[in-house]
């Protein structure tokens, strides 16, 4: 499983790729996209200033 990512909160300002330790994360089409890569650590979700990134439960 890999984080997910709220589309309608997302305004693609690409601090998760920043942050991301695995560089699981991309932008496409103005959004976050998120690969398999992703190892669940959350550091995107305490980052994101939308809110927009959480872990599926």
């Amino acid at each position: 499983m890999v984080a997910e990512i709220g589309k309608e909160k997302c305004t693609g300002c690409s601090i998760c790729i920043e942050i991301c330790p695995v560089n699981a994360i991309k932008i496409e089409n103005g959004k976050a996209e998120i690969s398999d890569d992703c190892i669940e650590c959350g550091v995107c979700i305490n980052q994101c200033p939308n809110e927009a990134m959480s872990l599926p439960k």
